[in-house]
């Protein structure tokens, strides 16, 4: 009997998840399994690169889960430094080029699982091709900014964009005694926040000395000899020993569109709960593509690790015969920015407006553990509901230790559809080195069941 062929593009969390999924339910006289990654590494923690930078993790090998031969050795013929770069899905091929000496293969197919990730926004501006700009979205990325925090005289750093990662890399920075710059096109730091939660993560920038620069476009890079030296915007020049890119990315699709695939309004590939595509037996998953979000009911392309491995063991189930299906998303995050503990889930105030929802929000002040504990830690939460009803649409939390895996709770609220009634009456833990009798999340669930007089609720 011959084998049949699943070709896997990408070789990180979504791919290699698809790949070993796929392994496990097939042997390799059953099923023969290619996967094509064009960087040197597969299977690592991309979420990690931050704390690389700020030598919080020392060895890079300790972001990496698996070795392209740990996957050989597993029964994957893993090609790594080699890009796929077309795919015919009616000649069931894919056209493959190697980076080392730049061949070109055609490799078929009988199921294709497309993983082929993110793309850092970079925009066209003059200069940002210069040396000490870097983007970092690969692992050999982060690498090669440890090495120039590592081995060049490094005094002056700006970060471009306020997002998740850019934050993280401010604070890797600092975190290396250099003095950072950020600068941000929009009114707050986390734009993913309602601007109030937004303000504490600002006020936990100026903390630790990092130069805020909101509602300032970048216009282009001072560049001395092909290297960076300084930072434009319309206000002023922010002298830069190196730059960090960290705008955002968007879903790599291009290669599945010239493939004549669906790709949607976020400009991420179409996919349908089993995660297959618009082609027959091509399936997609991680960040290159959109997915649905179960309290908008709208697509969504939300670059998240979290989503990508699950969206992964779909995709290889399926591939190989299976019925498994993803049921989408609700945006759950959380980050570490200086002192703060950062999480959100659901959709935010404006979100939730923008989205038709006539929406309210709660908004408290509380503490970590019990007041009279020692090392309790201020935290505030705030719980968007549903004016009629108070179903649960979103939740966004800032704190120091002890705040942000709280999200998890109000995640999970926000799945079911819970209402703040019936989550003010969830049986949580409690004890003082953990939460106050009454934890943070229920109070905030109690001040919104009384915004929207919920039974049982006279006042908050």
């Amino acid at each position: 009997m011959t084998a049949s062929r699943l070709v896997v593009v990408g070789g990180d969390a979504a791919g290699m998840t698809a790949a070993a999924q796929a392994r496990r339910r097939r042997s390799p006289d059953e099923l023969e399994i290619v996967c094509f990654e064009r960087g040197e590494f597969t299977s690592y923690a991309a979420c990690g690169i931050p704390y690389l930078v700020g030598d919080v993790v020392h060895d890079p090998d300790a972001l990496i889960a698996r070795t392209p031969e740990d996957h050989r050795r597993n029964g994957l013929d893993m090609r790594i430094r080699h890009e796929v770069v077309a795919i015919d899905v009616a000649a069931r091929t894919v056209n493959v080029r190697s980076l080392d000496d730049g061949t070109e293969t055609t490799e078929p197919f009988d199921q294709l699982v497309l993983a082929t990730g993110a793309t850092p926004i970079r925009p066209p501006l003059p200069g940002i091709d210069a040396d000490g700009v870097f983007g970092v979205q690969t692992l050999g990325e982060g690498i090669a900014l440890r090495a120039a925090v590592d081995t060049s005289n490094v005094e002056h750093a700006v970060v471009v964009g306020g997002g998740y990662i850019g934050l993280e890399l401010a604070e890797a920075l600092v975190l290396r005694g250099i003095q950072v710059a950020l600068v941000e096109a929009g009114p707050q730091p986390m734009p993913t926040l309602d601007p109030d939660m937004g303000a504490l993560v600002a006020d936990a920038l100026h903390h630790v000395g990092i130069d805020l620069h909101l509602e300032e476009a970048v216009e282009g890079f001072e560049v001395d000899d092909g290297a960076v030296t300084g930072v434009r915007t319309a206000g002023c020049v922010l002298p830069a020993d190196l730059v960090v890119l960290g705008i955002g990315v968007r879903p790599a699709s291009e290669l599945a569109a010239a493939a004549g695939l669906a790709v949607g309004p976020t400009r991420g590939i179409v996919v349908d709960d089993h995660q297959r595509t618009s082609a027959d037996g091509v399936f997609a998953a991680g960040d290159c593509i959109e997915t649905f979000h179960r309290v908008s009911r709208r697509p969504v392309a939300i670059a998240l690790g979290t989503h990508a491995n699950k969206q992964g063991r779909v995709a290889g189930i399926n591939a190989t015969g299976g019925d498994a299906a993803f049921p989408g998303v609700v945006g759950t995050a959380v980050s570490k920015i200086c002192k703060y503990e950062v999480a959100r889930t659901g959709l935010s105030e404006r979100e939730a407006s923008d989205a038709g929802f006539d929406a309210v929000a709660a908004t408290i002040d509380a503490q970590t553990r019990a007041s009279y504990y020692p090392g309790t830690r201020p935290l505030r939460v705030k719980l968007v509901v549903e004016r009629d009803g108070g179903r649960v649409l979103g939740a966004q939390i800032v704190g120091e230790e002890g705040a942000a895996k709280r999200i998890d709770v109000l995640a999970l609220a926000t799945w079911t559809g819970m209402t703040a009634g019936e989550l003010l009456n969830v049986d949580l833990g409690y004890a003082p080195p953990f939460s106050p009798l009454w934890d943070p999340v229920l109070v905030a669930a109690r001040r919104a069941a009384a915004l929207v007089g919920a039974a049982g609720e006279s006042s908050a």
